[in-house]
């Protein structure tokens, strides 16, 4: 078994349960998620199976959305509401219009630092961890971006603290407890990640996603013809190449294949990625650009003895853009 499972994840479950769960019902080792969610946050899971867990870092790239609660006027340790209250603020007369313009700086290109109670790490060490023990580390900012941040909501029940309601399309590595944290510091008023969904990692959408009891009730019966998608799923958005077998045992021994004579007219930018298929429909590689016309590296070489379906090569269309 190999390919892609679109789960959505269950609240008070870690990431890594799932990744169990899925691994006891499908009766294999080799199985993986593409980007972690925490055990409060639900929405979608890509988990990845057999061979396609080779392709997870290309998940890891890609957009993600989210549908996100903020509470304002208080903030907590986890900088969500499984932590305690360390600050508060007056959230009382902050207005909606105020929220939008709070918002401005946190869309596109910024500097973002890590919640303490995060799994990035630090010599070796996961902050939670570090934070957990009463030495929480000084997390380093990192540059992050988000495509969009579109406020959907603002309400002020009557003795309750704002609720702010966000869609976030953000790239690798955007923390939206740090979204939280910063907007109510950014207000004034200090905040808090009260809920979050995810919506969508890169082809895979919350609309398409199976409860995870399903999966795993439907990986156990053998019944996955429609619930496993293709490895080569998540490269659709790529162009394909289809190379003949001579290229193949190029690619094989990791040498550079020039491709003017089966991509004509073609001169791909340094750095583009492609996905490139042997004559037989099979995902052999994934390659990228090297700046010289028509000369592609691969970067990942997928093993010949377990080599991928190429379903997503049809709808490339062979050589397209």
């Amino acid at each position: 078994m190999r390919g892609f499972l679109n789960i959505d994840k269950p609240a008070g479950h870690s990431s890594f349960d799932v990744v169990r769960a899925v691994r006891r019902a499908a009766g294999i080792r080799r199985v993986g998620h593409a980007g972690t969610l925490d055990p409060a946050a639900t929405g979608v899971l890509p988990v990845a199976l057999g061979e396609a867990t080779r392709l997870v870092e290309e998940v890891l790239g890609a957009p993600k959305r989210y549908h996100a609660s903020i509470e304002l006027g208080a903030e907590t340790d986890t900088d969500d509401g499984e932590g305690e209250v360390v600050a508060r603020g007056d959230a009382t007369a902050i207005t909606r219009e105020q929220v939008e313009r709070g918002l401005g700086p946190f869309r596109g290109e910024q500097w973002q630092r890590p919640p303490a109670y995060s799994a990035v790490k630090r010599g070796g060490v996961p902050a939670y961890r570090a934070a957990r023990s009463g030495a929480p580390l000084d997390l380093e900012e990192r540059e992050v971006v988000t495509y969009a941040v579109d406020l959907l909501g603002f309400e002020r029940a009557t003795g309750e603290a704002p609720l702010v309601t966000l869609e976030v399309e953000c790239g690798r590595g955007y923390y939206l407890r740090s979204l939280a944290r910063d907007l109510g510091r950014a207000l004034g008023c200090r905040a808090h990640l009260r809920a979050l969904k995810r919506l969508g990692v890169g082809p895979f959408r919350a609309e398409e996603s199976v409860p995870l009891d399903v999966a795993v009730e439907r990986l156990r019966a053998d019944d996955v013809e429609t619930l496993v998608h293709a490895p080569d799923a998540v490269l659709t958005s790529w162009p394909a190449l289809i190379v003949a077998d001579e290229a193949v045992a190029e690619l094989r021994v990791g040498r550079d294949i020039r491709t003017r004579r089966h991509w004509p007219h073609r001169v791909a930018p340094r750095g583009r990625r492609a996905r490139c298929y042997g004559p037989d429909g099979h995902l052999v590689a994934l390659l990228v650009a090297t700046g010289i016309p028509d000369v592609w590296h691969p970067y990942r070489v997928l093993p010949a003895s377990q080599r991928g379906e190429g379903a997503a090569a049809a709808s490339g269309g062979g050589a397209s853009g």
